[in-house]
């Protein structure tokens, strides 16, 4: 086989039953004859050798320099600056919504196939270690190969004793369906975000709010149960707790009518106001989401060290852009990816079978489990040193209802590439002490069918991540859309402020900061499919969002 690229040699390596340090790789894949020198080594290294090393590969060679031999001399080693070396891969920037409140002014920017227009103007904001200015004439990439560009310098390998991840969210399904478990779900649900409105409202329970007497002042902290406008035009929201419901009615005219368009069933929300005078409704004054604290600030790693955040990669698709994969995970082996540590997948790692009428048609591999196997050989491109943790979507082969279990153990064993760290959906994984929230995103689609426009659009996936945040959970609306499984616990609640929400599923890319919580929709690995051009999806193709986890600044890699 051809062994042009570093992927290739660890690939050849690993068929023949090889582990290899990452500069091993490059050594290898640096000489004038890798085939040669691959074999070479092989032929040289002691038979109890566990891992293939660099020095194994440099004795190899230097012993058939020697012996006379030509052909195996290794390339300029990993860092050498190279003259005829093009830029990196293409960086799209452009411009943040100027009238937004919850972007910082660190913030990064929104990216091409994210603003309504679908452009993006050049804005240097700090996030980027190579920007371009982003014209609709203007090719991608760098006019390389993906060859050439992993090639030309060589990855630093990373130190596993630095290396530092916990992940909290992998649950065993303990809900069996019936009635009791709906009740306890939605009664922890009410709990853990009760506490965090509380401190804000003098919370009455709905049977004392109603024994006290018309026209005093009130407050409690409800689930919204129901939301209908009157004949005058005015908003009634049906609060409910754990003693019974109350009615609350938001005048049309007040500032705090248009949150009620913010609104969803199931979530949890505090009022305060002034009761009627017969006591049998609640006039709003205040109205209160869970919430970021607007003075909340992010850890942040000890080290310069950065993760990639991708997700939606449907291996199994005709649509599935190989290609760009390998662009991606050549580049990973590179210099400019050294600091790329960790590498965070949130869900659909396959297309699936079954998942959308007419799949059948469009499906390269028909079959579930060689669609992981195949997948499974994507991603040992990785690098070694890259840590890898993934959680399922809703192409995966787990249930659909959310909270979604992690893999099985048939399924891990077939994507056993790297040992990487499998966990549910939603899950909190803490890289180097920075908590970043992974969470499918299959209830983006409910919200950003139920709130207006200017809350929440695909175009701008991230805007309908703010709303989870600000309602401090990532699928309040049951019965909807989005399947809710009943567990003794609601896993769904955002209780600890998350540094970092991944997200994916719509196919869109977009970031922002929302209360300095760095918020991104990583977009997907799949064109557009016959099924997303009858529902007018345009996806957002090979991009790699790059996180810097010491200071949370943030570049956009464009492999398509």
């Amino acid at each position: 086989m051809p062994l042009e690229t570093p992927v290739h040699v660890a690939n050849e390596l690993a068929r023949r039953g090889y582990n290899a340090e990452p500069e091993a790789v490059t050594l290898i894949a640096s000489a004038s004859d890798p085939a040669g020198a691959l074999e070479r080594t092989l032929e040289t290294v002691p038979d109890e050798a566990v891992k293939l090393t660099a020095d194994h590969v440099k004795e190899a060679i230097e012993t058939r320099s020697r012996s006379g031999g030509q052909g195996g001399d290794v390339g300029a080693s990993p860092g050498t600056d190279d003259p005829g070396r093009s830029a990196d891969p293409t960086v799209s920037t452009g411009e943040s919504d100027p009238g937004s409140t919850d972007t910082g002014s660190g913030a990064p920017v929104e990216t091409k196939g994210v603003s309504g227009d679908g452009s993006a103007a050049a804005s240097d904001t700090g996030a980027s270690t190579a920007t371009v200015e982003a014209d609709a004439d203007q090719p991608t990439g760098t006019g390389q190969s993906s060859s050439e560009r992993a090639s030309e310098s060589g990855r630093t390998p990373a130190d596993p004793d630095a290396q530092s991840i916990d992940i909290e969210g992998d649950i065993s399904s303990t809900g069996t369906g019936e009635y009791a478990d709906f009740v306890a779900v939605f009664r922890d649900r009410y709990e853990k975000l009760s506490k965090q409105l509380r401190g804000r409202v003098n919370h009455r329970p709905t049977d004392a709010i109603e024994s006290m007497p018309g026209g005093s002042e009130a407050a409690m902290v409800g689930m919204v149960s129901d939301i209908r406008s009157t004949a005058s035009g005015h908003w009634l929201v049906e609060l409910e707790d754990t003693n019974g419901t109350f009615p609350c009615l938001v005048m049309k005219d007040r500032d705090i009518a248009d949150l009620v368009n913010e609104l969803l069933l199931d979530e949890v929300i505090a009022v305060d106001g002034t009761l009627a005078d017969d006591g049998g409704i609640l006039f709003v004054d205040s109205l209160y989401f869970p919430e970021i604290p607007r003075t909340y600030e992010p850890s942040t790693a000890d080290r310069e060290v950065e993760a990639a955040l991708i997700s939606d990669v449907h291996v199994g698709s005709q649509e599935f852009e190989a290609d760009a994969w390998h662009r991606f995970t050549d580049w990973l082996h590179t210099a400019d990816a050294d600091r790329v540590e960790y590498l965070l997948i949130a869900g659909d790692m396959v297309e699936g079978v079954g998942v959308y009428p007419g799949q059948d048609e469009e499906l390269d591999i028909v079959d579930l489990y060689e669609q992981y196997e195949r997948f499974s050989e994507y991603l040992k491109e990785v690098p070694g040193d890259v840590e890898i943790v993934m959680i399922p979507g809703n192409h995966d082969a787990v249930r659909l209802a959310e909270p979604q279990p992690a893999f099985d153990e048939e399924l891990r064993d077939i994507m056993s590439a790297h040992d990487a760290r499998i966990s549910g959906n939603p899950s909190t994984v803490t890289v180097e002490g920075v908590d970043v929230l992974m969470y499918h995103g299959v209830s983006l689609d409910e919200v950003i069918a139920e709130l207006p426009d200017e809350k929440a659009t695909y175009e701008e996936p991230h805007k309908p991540m703010y709303q989870l945040l600000k309602k401090r959970h990532v699928a309040p609306q049951f019965g909807g859309q989005t399947r809710l499984a009943p567990e003794k616990e609601d896993h769904l609640v955002i209780e600890s402020v998350p540094d970092v929400f991944h997200s994916g599923h719509v196919h869109k890319l977009g970031y922002g900061k929302y209360h300095n919580v760095l918020t991104i929709n990583s977009g997907c690995w799949q064109a557009q499919t016959d099924f997303q051009k009858s529902v007018n999806i345009d996806p957002d193709v090979a991009f790699a969002p790059i996180v810097s986890l010491d200071t949370l600044d943030l570049r956009i890699h464009d492999f398509e």
